[in-house]
């Protein structure tokens, strides 16, 4: 299968790239592209990036090869294949990647602020913390909490609206 090679020589250099703290790169960003949004938006690209990468790989290479070996025999070709079979399949891997990275990509947007921010959740959270305004450090991670929340229900929302066959396949498997 094609996207085989393609995992065995991505999956241990996303793994490699992982072990790398999120709060060790946030300075270095800072050095490298100066204050401002760059340095965030790449921190959490890079912080995101890891879940929906090995979902989408792990999706592709968990095609059905019988059905893809049939579409084969039948005509499809390489394009109809992934669109009508790779792509869809993959898909709720895809979904589930993201997910995850929703959560992740707040943490990171976070840290960023912590480490080379001006204005954001993670400076107000770093200000109220000197001050030992535990009761605003509280609030803050509330905020946090329920932003995250809201992100994993609008990708669910969207994995819904995207993937309609999905709730047909559950109502199947439940009668």
């Amino acid at each position: 299968h094609r996207v085989r090679w393609l995992y065995r020589a991505l999956y241990p250099i996303l793994v490699i790239t992982q072990t790398i703290p999120t709060i060790a790169l946030a300075p270095l960003l800072v050095l490298w592209m100066g204050f401002g949004m760059a340095p965030k938006i790449t921190l959490v690209a890079l912080t995101t990036f890891f879940p929906i990468a090995v979902s989408l790989l792990e999706g592709y290479a968990s095609t059905d090869r019988a059905a893809a070996d049939l579409l084969r025999a039948m005509g499809a070709s390489r394009r109809q294949i992934f669109l009508h079979l790779e792509f869809p399949a993959a898909l709720s891997f895809f979904f589930s990647g993201l997910r995850v990275s929703v959560s992740y990509a707040v943490v990171g947007a976070v840290i960023s602020e912590w480490l080379g921010g001006f204005e954001g959740l993670g400076v107000y959270m770093t200000r109220v913390n000197k001050a030992y305004a535990f009761d605003k450090m509280f609030a803050v991670i509330i905020v946090i909490v329920v932003i995250s929340l809201l992100l994993m229900l609008l990708v669910t929302a969207l994995r819904r609206l995207v993937m309609p066959w999905e709730a047909y396949e559950k109502i199947e498997r439940n009668d």
